[in-house]
């Protein structure tokens, strides 16, 4: 609880900090959302942290840990829409546009890793599936997009719908096919000229 301390002797209600998804009351206690997890902000069209997403990190073993998965993300709030909102485009809205499309990927990671491997267009659905909020955003910049989903069942269910969803939007859709690892984080770890081989 040592972000609801601070926060709260920094004059932030609880309430509020409740109402920004930073804390969790339960049965008369108050505890981090995020607490003993590596933090990702969120961030909008703008560069405004907006939301986080936190993964857990597994060498750390304490007999209180919390039971979530492995990923946690922050719950709907009044500047928070989860449905609305590409993780990474606030940084990949240029290079969107200059190279006329987008690479839509799963995760937090997955963008990461594509931009440390200077692949720059790439923005991540982060835990919703593909919304027309989210390709109204993108249309703004380009009408060209690339989907690279997990090579996993969910991941190509993922897929159709996306290419559907894209279609029905009149978007022109491309699917990057991965024939090694099971995301492209995974392939760029290992070998970062193999995700520029396969958007390519």
């Amino acid at each position: 609880d040592m972000l609801a301390k601070h926060l709260q002797e920094k004059k932030f209600s609880l309430g509020d900090l409740t109402t920004a998804g930073l804390v969790i009351s339960r049965e008369q206690k108050v505890f981090d959302r995020f607490r003993r997890r590596l933090m990702f902000p969120i961030r909008d069209g703008q560069s405004r942290t907006v939301a986080f997403t936190a993964r857990t990190l597994q060498y750390i073993v304490h007999e209180d840990a919390d039971q979530a998965g492995k990923y946690v993300n922050s719950p709907q709030t009044p500047i928070y829409n989860k449905s609305q909102i590409l993780y990474g485009f606030d940084q990949a809205k240029h290079d969107i546009k200059r190279l006329e499309y987008a690479i839509i990927v799963e995760g937090n990671m997955d963008v990461i890793m594509s931009h440390q491997a200077g692949v720059k267009n790439a923005v991540a659905v982060s835990g919703t599936a593909l919304t027309l909020e989210q390709l109204k955003l993108l249309k703004r910049y380009t009408s060209n997009c690339v989907l690279s989903f997990d090579a996993d069942t969910a991941g190509s269910q993922a897929v159709f719908r996306g290419i559907t969803l894209a279609w029905d939007y009149d978007m022109n859709v491309k699917v990057i096919v991965l024939t090694e690892g099971k995301d492209p984080a995974e392939i760029i770890q290992h070998d970062p000229e193999r995700w520029r081989e396969a958007i390519k």
